[in-house]
């Protein structure tokens, strides 16, 4: 195999998969950041206050983005098992 192309297939899908966990990763840090706000406000450092919202969006967000995550995983995969079968040559 030509370091160069495993360096490309190893790039691509480290760049696909920010891809994929940028939506959630946004989704927690913006639930996280309203939720101690309001517990800095209220003064209650309850543990579950931040803990049910972020699970609550992470579960609508998933419910939400199901068909373009798996239209995005299935296109993805066929495109790197389609770069891995020229590999052999």
């Amino acid at each position: 195999m030509n370091p160069d192309l495993a360096i490309d297939l190893f790039k691509s899908t480290v760049m696909f998969a920010l891809y994929i966990v940028a939506p959630f990763l946004i989704a927690t840090l913006v639930t996280g950041l309203i939720a101690s706000l309001i517990q800095s406000v209220t003064s209650m450092q309850e543990q579950t206050l931040t803990f049910v919202p972020k699970l609550l969006v992470l579960s609508g967000l998933v419910m939400v983005l199901a068909p373009w995550l798996l239209r995005a995983l299935s296109e993805f995969t066929i495109a790197i098992l389609t770069k891995m079968g020229g590999l052999g040559h």
